[in-house]
């Protein structure tokens, strides 16, 4: 397995229209193992365009996207999907949790396209659970939970499927401040622990948590460390 987990050389991805819409401009982003990025920007500025392609959602029209070191260009959909599904781990603003399942069963979905056996998948679930401190609320379903809990087992979920990276979409953006503080410090632990995580944000405590941050902007991608990050995010709007 490739050190790098995201290469993208000289990604674009234009939309056909009278005239074209070129939602990204020659984008270049490169994620290494156990890096901590996030990419802030205002509305319309590419990121929700980057964020399907680096999900494998989406193909760019030009250019190169390399993960885990494979040509995603050259797979067919089915086996995108198989990557998407064992290697990618999506946490969203929505928790998309199924209401009439329990927490427990919401985790164990995550694993049922990837051949697990139900025994198996119910030990790692059980303990992606205990990973998020959630090891007591694996019979509760997510209308008993609160916003914090409810992303904490979209995180479990997320987890399970011991993925290459934790891609990340505004994973803060229905939570208050002192919920945001424990998901943050769940995210930094992960880190610590090796995940490699990208966050897509608004936030500006969220971005300031990253290694590296890089603004989108116009369909531009520009790379700096995290410690320039000041008013990036409130710029973003």
């Amino acid at each position: 397995m490739s050190d790098t987990v995201l290469d993208l050389r000289s990604v674009s991805r234009t939309f056909p229209g009278s005239p074209p819409v070129e939602a990204l401009k020659s984008v270049d982003l490169r994620v290494d193992r156990g890096d901590y990025v996030s990419i802030v920007g205002p509305s319309g500025s590419g990121k929700s365009t980057l964020l399907n392609i680096l999900g494998l959602l989406d193909r760019p029209t030009g250019g190169e996207f390399l993960f885990d070191g494979i040509d995603t260009e050259s797979l067919g959909e089915g086996h995108r999907s198989a990557l998407r599904g064992s290697r990618i781990g999506f946490v969203f603003q929505a928790f998309h949790l199924l209401p009439h399942r329990t927490t427990l069963e919401n985790v164990m979905c995550s694993l049922l396209y990837q051949r697990v056996p139900r025994r198996d998948r119910r030990e790692r679930s059980l303990e992606a659970l205990d990973r998020v401190g959630l090891g007591h609320r694996v019979d509760a379903f997510p209308t008993t939970l609160s916003g914090g809990e409810r992303q904490r087992v979209a995180i479990a979920r997320a987890l399970v499927s011991r993925p290459s990276m934790l891609l990340g979409d505004e994973p803060t953006g229905n939570l208050d401040s002192v919920t945001t503080e424990a998901i943050l410090g769940l995210f930094d632990e992960l880190h610590d622990e090796g995940l490699t995580l990208l966050v897509i944000t608004h936030d500006q405590d969220v971005s300031a948590r990253a290694q590296r941050v890089a603004r989108m902007l116009d369909g531009v991608l520009d790379s700096r460390p995290a410690d320039s990050t000041a008013g990036l995010a409130g710029a973003a709007g």
